[in-house]
């Protein structure tokens, strides 16, 4: 009985909190403050403490984004990119992202790679497409390093190198990437370190 009494008041406390933190966030967030903003958008977008919303979370992502949120800009981007909490736009998500990108946000830097690399909201660029990946890769994202590899095998954007390829797919792989021990042994990659 008082291992339940104590689950529900934990359970209660919890939810308290999380009800007091929404308020908190929500006035510093209409006072201005991207950081609330952000946090303010996040909550919205995973439900925590509230009832999840996206459009809202488009809502405060974008106000946080518009004061140069790095993190913001990058959801935003994503929100553009899938249609949720706004209209699908290509065009939009590859502005975003290209601000996020600049500011070193990793993920941002993949997905504008991406978008380079399949003309998706910009023309295609191989060049724009590799120098992208390449910034993400470097900061460990595994699917940049994978992408970037797979870049040096084919010479897209980049002359071909299969040392380098070696070098970003075996980085891939230790970082993760599912695909990347696939690619290591049809290229036979393992001769090229």
């Amino acid at each position: 009985m008082k291992t339940k009494l104590l689950i529900l008041l934990l359970v209660f406390a919890t939810s308290f909190a999380f009800s007091q933190s929404f308020v908190e966030t929500k006035k510093r967030a209409e006072q201005g403050d991207a950081d609330a903003q952000f946090n303010l958008g996040w909550m919205y977008l995973n439900g925590e403490g509230i009832t999840k919303d996206l459009k809202q979370a488009f809502y405060w992502f974008k106000k946080s984004a518009e004061q140069g949120g790095a993190t913001a800009q990058f959801n935003l981007g994503l929100m553009y990119d899938n249609g949720e909490g706004t209209l699908k736009d290509p065009k939009q998500a590859f502005y975003w992202y290209k601000k996020s990108a600049e500011q070193g946000n990793a993920g941002a830097q993949l997905n504008l790679g991406w978008m380079y690399d399949n003309g998706e909201g910009t023309l295609k660029d191989p060049k724009q497409a590799f120098y992208w990946y390449k910034k993400s890769a470097e900061q460990g994202h595994a699917t940049a390093q994978f992408n970037l590899g797979t870049m040096y095998i084919h010479g897209e954007g980049t002359p071909k190198d299969l040392k380098q390829a070696a070098f970003w797919i075996k980085k891939s792989y230790e970082n993760g990437h599912e695909k990347a021990k696939e690619i290591w042994e049809e290229y036979e990659l393992y001769n090229y370190q």
